[in-house]
Parts: C-alpha cells; structure tokens; sequence
C-alpha cells in the first residue's frame, strides 16, 4: 500500500466494523490508560526495593503478550530478563535465578488460570514477593499478588499497553529509557489509531476470511518483537477457538524444517515487523514467491499512527497485528466457519 493510498484509506475508509463495539472499544482504552500512575507507581515501589533481574511468569497468550516486552527490553538494558512458563517454572529443576532481589512480575486477566496461581504461590512460599495485572480486586490472582494493577479491559493491545509501561518505567528509573515520558504521553493517540487500522484492514479480513478459513492447513510465520502476537494468533485464536489447524514457526526456524511443507496450494501468513529481524521475514517472503499462489504478508508498515513517533513504532507493532489479526480476521473466521469464538470442547471445561 502506497502513501497516497494510504492517505485516500484513511479520508474515505469509514465502516460499521461487524461485532466491534466503537463506544466500549474507546471506554476501554481509556480506561487501561488511566491506569498509568498505577502502573508507574507499582514500578517506582519495585526501584525503590532494588532488583537485580526480572522474571515474568505467563502462560499461552500471556505469555506470548509478555515477549514483545521483553524483546524491545533487549534493546536498552543487560538487566538479565526471564520470560518463563508458568507450568515449566513449577517443575523446573534450576530455578536459582529466583531470589529475593528478584522483581517477579506476571498477569492474568480472569485471575484464576491454574498454573499461574501454583506458580505465584511458589514464589511467595519463597519469600519473593509478586506483582500483576489482573481484572479485579476479587480474583484469586489478586488475593496472591504483593502488589496488583486492576483493570478489567480484555483487548489484546491494552495488555501490551500495560505491560509495556510497567516494564519501560522500570528502565526509566534505570536511565536507561530516558523517553519513557514521551512514549507513555502519546500513547494516549493509540487506541483511535487503531480503529483506523480495523476500519482500513476490514475489506482484506472480509477477503482472506473467505479464502482461508476451511482450508486444512495454514503456515503462520513471524520474527522479533511479533513472534509472541504471531504465535498467539495461531494458537489462541485459530486453533483454540476456532479449531482451525495451524503451524507457527519463526522466520529464523522456517528454514529448518517447515520450508519442505510448502507447496503451491499451502496458505502462509507472514507477520512483517519493523524491527531488526525485518530481514529474516523478507528472506522468507522471497522464498515463499517462488513456491506458494497462496502468500499473505502482514507488514506493519503499511499502517500509519498518527500522533506516534516513528521511533516508537516497535513497541506499538504488536498493537497493530493484534488489531487486524486477533481483533479482526478472526471475527470472520468465525462467520465463515459458523464456529463461535465462545466455544470450548475442552479448555476450562474439566479438570485435566
């Protein structure tokens, strides 16, 4: 997509998104926002205590919400980040980076997913203390935490808004991410720069929908700062909710292995990021040409946010596939499919 039509999208694009509520949409955002001196204060208690490494407990979407943080952390700090899940954490043999200089941190936002809960109780029987997000006060999440953030907004993006302002205020009060402050202001333009991105994405989700949805198999590929939305998109939403059958793979990995799997009729969903593995999705994207009629490339690029820098447009990638991959496509994957989002045949549905 071009500049110029990318300016005649944004002019002209204006669209009743199907089963999107604009008005809580916006609420929401709000509300995750004003949730900012919550979250700073959390992270200037935790400066205060001093901690010589974060670990950060998740598990499934969570956990693929935590990696983008801690890909862009990378990027500014040799502070030794552990993004670790919370199942492995429980039966993990060495866990001596665990210790009481450590700030553990993690989220749930039902506050009752069960490995999250073993594991936060294990830490505190160590004597660490936990801080997170949950939904509310009420949650069995909450009544474990040392220090807990609320807020009840499920959206993908205002998860990563969250984590990432606790995670870069930290660095801030580090020094070493001095523009914490202008990043944290102007993500105030982020949410309605993401209906934009809903309402210009629309048609081509309404597209692949109908083209992909029933097909047997489909590759998902993606790098960096998007491996995390990537992986979450092809587990959490298509084979979880819509037991659509998937294979993520990195663009690093997909050399060494998956590649054999691509033949002309295989779909595959590259996820295009703006970071420094930019050039392994590109390698991948070169490939695929050559073998597949059915490539589909999902370049942040392509999307415009308005009132951002540029500089800050890593940190909100993952925001922008979320928007048109786990908030869009996947509504008309469900219409297509006839499968409702809802549906579970058996997570949380017995004890297993």
């Amino acid at each position: 997509m071009d500049k110029e039509n990318k300016k005649i999208g944004k002019e002209e694009i204006k669209m009743a998104l199907r089963n999107f509520n604009l008005e809580k949409y916006l609420k929401d955002g709000a509300n995750t926002y004003a949730q900012r001196a919550n979250i700073e204060a959390m992270a200037d208690h935790v400066s205060e205590k001093g901690f010589d490494n974060l670990v950060i407990l998740g598990i499934g979407g969570t956990w693929a919400e935590w990696y983008p943080v801690v890909k862009v952390m990378e990027h500014y700090t040799k502070l030794p980040v552990h993004l670790e899940n919370a199942a492995e954490i429980m039966v993990k043999a060495d866990k001596d980076f665990l210790t009481e200089k450590s700030c553990v941190v993690t989220a749930s936002a039902s506050g009752d997913t069960k490995e999250i809960l073993q594991a936060v109780k294990m830490v505190k029987e160590m004597g660490i203390p936990v801080y997170g997000f949950t939904k509310n006060a009420e949650t069995p999440l909450a009544k474990l935490l040392t220090e807990a953030v609320y807020n009840p907004c499920g959206d993908c993006e205002d998860s990563y808004l969250m984590y990432f302002m606790f995670a870069l205020r930290l660095l801030c009060n580090r020094g070493e991410y001095e523009d914490y402050p202008r990043w944290a202001d102007q993500m105030k333009n982020v949410h309605q720069n993401l209906v934009r991105i809903r309402e210009e994405f629309e048609p081509r989700a309404k597209e692949l929908a109908q083209k992909y949805a029933k097909e047997p198999y489909t590759m998902f590929v993606g790098s960096g700062v998007l491996w995390g939305e990537t992986y979450l998109f092809s587990m959490c939403i298509l084979e979880e909710m819509q037991w659509v059958r998937t294979k993520s793979v990195t663009s690093a990995d997909f050399f060494h292995g998956p590649l054999e799997l691509v033949e002309k009729d295989v779909p595959l969903f590259l996820v295009k990021g703006e970071d420094e593995y930019r050039e392994l999705d590109e390698r991948v994207e070169r490939f695929a040409k050559t073998v597949t009629d059915k490539l589909e490339v999902f370049d942040t690029k392509a999307f415009d946010l308005e009132g951002i820098d540029d500089d800050f447009r890593v940190i909100c990638s993952p925001m922008i596939i979320t928007a048109i991959l786990t908030e869009r496509l996947a509504v008309h994957y469900e219409l297509v499919t006839g499968h409702s989002l809802q549906f579970r045949r058996y997570y949380r549905q017995f004890d297993y």
